[in-house]
């Protein structure tokens, strides 16, 4: 039933007071008040509908692998940049010429989405024209314009093996914006309207911070051997922590718009990332203990990126669905004004 439905049954459908009988008769009005249990409303419930059944909001135009794909790719740049600064300080030479070259690849095939989603390179060198704090996107685009050649010169510098100082230079600074590049998409979707990115604004960021370290972890667990891969395993155990808690932490705080996360296509992507990511990080914890921990650590490796991954798709779809269903915008929209008039 429509708005409009309830606005017609309450102007010329029975009012009571006036068109039921008052006073004499048998009495049943007055015996119906004295049994009543306080006021009840004579207008049902109304159930919410939009125009012709039509989206309240414009649907993301983005493409789902492009756009999906950029945001995992750039949490795994930036969570490999730390791992590779921290490996190179310590003495760990095939775990940061692993998290070199992730980092160095994951950048470039993320800037090759992004372009691709635009449709043309010159569109990316537009959005440089000008620096907008106030726009993620702008931001964004100056963040990756600087990171992606720091992360090329370190993995380059490191193959190579020759100027080491320079290479050291930019893996350190590549660790400073490594951060940024993670978490500041988590900024970007959430300064959208669409309900299930932007009513998680305050927890998204650490969750994408999560995300992107488990992935790092899961690269180096993959590829590094088992006595240089103990930062990474530390840091698949942390990410998760982070990631699994500010999820839990988001959704409970979000309310209806948290329903998307869980329903259709977005949940079982969800479901999958969560069970990926526990199982990886268990194989991770116990492949330093064990005497032959290799296929363990490899294999808890693959859970955390394939986790990562399903944990960024299924966001970007839970997105989507919500942007289609007019409920998880006029709902929480009809709540807040409830609530600002009881004021």
């Amino acid at each position: 039933m429509s708005e409009s439905d309830v606005t017609r049954e309450g102007v010329t459908g029975a009012r009571p007071g006036r068109d039921a009988p008052a006073g004499g008769g048998n009495g049943h009005g007055r015996h119906r008040r004295r049994r009543g249990r306080g006021e009840q409303s004579m207008v049902p419930e109304a159930r919410f509908s939009s125009y012709y059944g039509k989206p309240v909001l414009k649907k993301p135009t983005w493409k789902s692998v492009d756009i999906a794909g950029y945001l995992y790719l750039g949490g795994l740049a930036g969570g490999s940049s730390l791992l590779a600064a921290g490996a190179q300080a310590t003495g760990r030479p095939a775990l940061a010429r692993t998290a070199k070259l992730g980092a160095a690849g994951a950048i470039s095939a993320s800037l090759v989405a992004l372009v691709h989603d635009l449709g043309r390179p010159a569109r990316f060198v537009n959005m440089l024209r000008v620096f907008k704090p106030t726009s993620p996107m702008s931001v964004g685009s100056w963040l990756l314009a600087g990171y992606a050649p720091l992360t090329m010169a370190a993995a380059a510098t490191d193959v190579a093996g020759r100027y080491r100082v320079l290479g050291a230079a930019a893996t350190a600074g590549a660790a400073v914006l490594g951060p940024a590049v993670a978490t500041y998409t988590a900024v970007l979707i959430s300064d959208t309207a669409v309900p299930s990115w932007h009513e998680g604004y305050r927890e998204m960021p650490f969750l994408f911070a999560g995300s992107g370290a488990g992935a790092a972890a899961g690269l180096a667990l993959a590829f590094v051997p088992a006595e240089q891969a103990g930062p990474a395993r530390r840091m698949a155990v942390l990410a998760a922590g982070l990631e699994t808690g500010a999820f839990r932490l988001m959704k409970r705080r979000m309310g209806l718009a948290a329903e998307p996360f869980e329903q259709g296509g977005a949940g079982r992507l969800l479901r999958a990332a969560e069970l990926l990511t526990a199982g990886g990080t268990v194989l991770a914890a116990v492949a330093g203990r064990l005497h032959r921990g290799r296929a363990a650590a490899v294999a808890g490796g693959l859970a955390l990126l394939s986790g990562s991954a399903a944990l960024r798709f299924g966001v970007f779809h839970a997105g989507v669905a919500a942007a289609e269903d007019p409920k998880y915008t006029v709902v929480p929209q009809r709540e807040r004004l409830r609530t600002a008039g009881a004021d």
